[in-house]
């Protein structure tokens, strides 16, 4: 068995009620030319046809595992989805694995997705976590990038190394976990990215940001979540206005501003971690005065010289609290 080979990796999918989607995802992962060592898909309460077909292919899967979760659980888009992550990563002892993947059930993947990202993980230690990009298809049928940065892993099929994911502390629950998680990868050294290229790129079967009554309500979602991460008003001012000119044309872009301000206003909470937000408003800064590509580039150099993948976490408090 090869080096490559013997690396152990272990999907997590939460899931409800997508059954209009799952058997894609579920066909495409099938068809992978590196399949999961074991995949946990938490049932989070559906009410739909979603547990029929999880039962048809746990029959042809032999390393897919289905929990079900009690139906009363209330839906809750963030922090309701990274609860049903943990329940399926409670009933896995993380330490047999090396890689770690969180993935939504409601995508088309490339044949080769976990093949290249496992390679190119494997090239390079310091990568924390990193994800292909996600395309959707408009009216037209015409593929769409839903046009998140390079400096990001995509939510929606996070991968990340095991020791990462550990010292990172996990997810936060609530909303913006999955930004939280790339911008503590880059205080501790690690490298959190995602790539373009053809044979890394997935489809998004539901827009981003409109699993929850709507599109308007899931950018006003994601505004709080900027909001509650420490994101600074003129940098939020910023990327509002850069959504506005990608579909969902104005609307994107002005939900989350509204989001974002609706929260200031009332005073809502935010992440209770003061070096976190001091490093990402001094990373946010760099990103508007320098640009983004160069802002990353620098930070990620300087993480070279503070990298250490044995650290003890400084989180752990936070993760055994949860």
């Amino acid at each position: 068995m090869t080096e490559q080979c013997a690396r152990r990796l272990v999907v997590i999918s939460p899931v409800r009620d997508e059954a209009e989607f799952a058997d894609v995802t579920l066909r495409t992962m099938a068809a992978q030319t590196r399949q999961p060592d074991l995949w946990v898909i938490v049932d989070d309460g559906s009410t739909d046809r979603t547990p029929e077909i999880l039962r048809e292919w746990s029959a042809r899967l032999p390393y897919l595992r289905v929990v079900t979760r009690d139906r009363k659980t209330p839906r809750a888009v963030g922090p309701g989805v990274v609860r049903a992550f943990y329940a399926g990563l409670e009933t896995v002892d993380l330490a047999d694995f090396d890689y770690l993947c969180k993935l939504d059930l409601d995508l088309e993947l490339p044949p080769r997705y976990f093949e290249m990202t496992i390679q190119r993980m494997d090239a390079e230690p310091r990568i924390g976590t990193c994800s292909g990009k996600a395309y959707f298809r408009d009216a037209t049928g015409d593929l769409v990038s839903e046009q998140i940065g390079d400096e990001m892993s995509l939510g929606m099929i996070k991968l990340y190394r095991r020791q990462c994911f550990e010292q990172i502390g996990g997810f936060v629950r609530e909303v913006m976990w999955d930004g939280i998680d790339c911008h503590r990868c880059r205080m501790l050294g690690w490298i959190a990215c995602s790539w373009d290229d053809p044979e890394l790129r997935f489809v998004h079967l539901r827009p981003m940001g409109s699993s929850q009554v709507s599109i308007w309500t899931g950018r006003q979602r994601h505004g709080f979540g900027q909001w509650f991460m420490g994101t600074g008003l003129l940098y939020m001012t910023a990327s509002a206005l850069y959504r506005m000119t990608r579909p969902p044309l104005i609307v994107g872009g002005l939900g989350m501003w509204w989001g974002y301000v609706k929260s200031m206003l009332a005073g809502r909470p935010r992440l209770e971690d003061r070096a976190f937000r001091v490093f990402l408003r001094r990373c946010q800064w760099a990103m508007l005065l320098r640009g983004k590509r160069r802002a990353i580039g620098a930070l990620d150099d300087q993480g070279a010289a503070t990298w250490d993948p044995e650290r003890p976490s400084p989180w752990a408090a936070e993760t055994s609290a949860e």
